[in-house]
């Protein structure tokens, strides 16, 4: 029984579980926004449980491609595959297994053909171009490769958009607001990370900013694209109401001072902590979906609307 639930386990660790987390998170709010106040409650789930699948798959789909240097990683060590608690093959099975049910999933169950063809694109995607090629070969791996995490919120909003009555605006504008946020957010998010594991990538061979740029290049490029995504957040504002307005503009003054704290620490040569911007980075990202999210479940009056725009 012991070995049983190991093997579960191991699998289920195969599918980076806490990422996972983070990017359903992304489809709540666009979800909910894509039809402001109506109850798509069944429907939303069943899109998160497609949408695990195929995130699932995607993350199993990079652990393969990236076994090797995950050995060499004090970080990635203990992953199923580094530890040899699964071998390659059962992994590939289970990620074409997974592959397979989520395009089904989200094209039968959840009614939209286009969200599981964006399922597959994702996964193509995130292992041939981010994992295989951006990955081992720039700095900029995680800028661009980093689109991939942002497609929970488009599979969301094909899937609500599907089955919107004949005549209702499908905005689009909104969806690519919101996944353009991610993709602003994703660098200092994880450049924030690498500088924890410089060391561990160095090791590895893999090119991330903080192991090919000086600290205070890194930390700066992680302030821009900080302002860019609370700047990109506030473009959604006239489609929204008050409670988001008013969390995304707070929360994203606390996300950007601390940016410059931390690359004003670097500048300094003073000892920083760039964890404290990772773990802050997550809750930042959390606080505005959910505020997101309350906010159009409750159909709050928008402020474009208020202001007779």
């Amino acid at each position: 029984m012991r070995d049983f639930l190991e093997t579960i386990k191991a699998y289920f660790a195969l599918t980076k579980p806490r990422v996972i987390e983070l990017l359903l998170v992304a489809s709540f709010p666009a979800m909910l926004q894509a039809d402001r106040g109506a109850n798509h409650v069944g429907l939303i789930l069943l899109t998160v449980i497609g949408g695990w699948m195929g995130a699932a798959a995607a993350n199993t789909f990079n652990m393969i491609a990236d076994s090797d240097i995950d050995q060499k990683m004090k970080r990635t060590e203990r992953r199923p595959l580094a530890a040899h608690s699964v071998t390659n093959t059962q992994a590939t099975v289970f990620a074409w297994t997974l592959t397979v049910v989520s395009f089904f999933w989200l094209w039968l169950l959840c009614g939209s053909l286009l969200a599981a063809v964006f399922v597959m694109l994702t996964i193509a995607f995130y292992i041939f171009v981010y994992t295989k090629w951006l990955k081992r070969s720039t700095p900029q791996n995680v800028v661009w490769g980093g689109a991939a995490g942002c497609m929970p919120v488009m599979v969301g909003w094909a899937v609500i958009t599907d089955h919107l009555a004949p005549g209702v605006p499908h905005q689009w504008w909104q969806a690519i607001v919101l996944f353009m946020v991610i993709f602003f957010w994703t660098p200092p998010h994880t450049w924030a990370l690498a500088m924890k594991y410089k060391d561990d990538y160095e090791a590895a061979g893999v090119p991330m900013m903080p192991v090919v740029r000086p600290p205070a290049e890194v930390t700066r490029q992680i302030v821009l694209y900080t302002w860019a995504t609370v700047i990109t957040t506030l473009l959604l504002v006239p489609a929204a109401g008050w409670l988001y307005a008013a969390v995304a503009a707070g929360a994203g003054i606390w996300f950007i001072v601390r940016a410059h704290m931390l690359h004003a620490g670097v500048k300094k040569g003073e000892e920083v902590k760039p964890m404290k911007l990772f773990l802050l980075s997550n809750n930042y990202l959390a606080v505005v979906f959910v505020a997101l999210s309350i906010d159009a479940f409750l159909n709050m009056q928008p402020l474009a609307a208020a202001a007779g725009l």
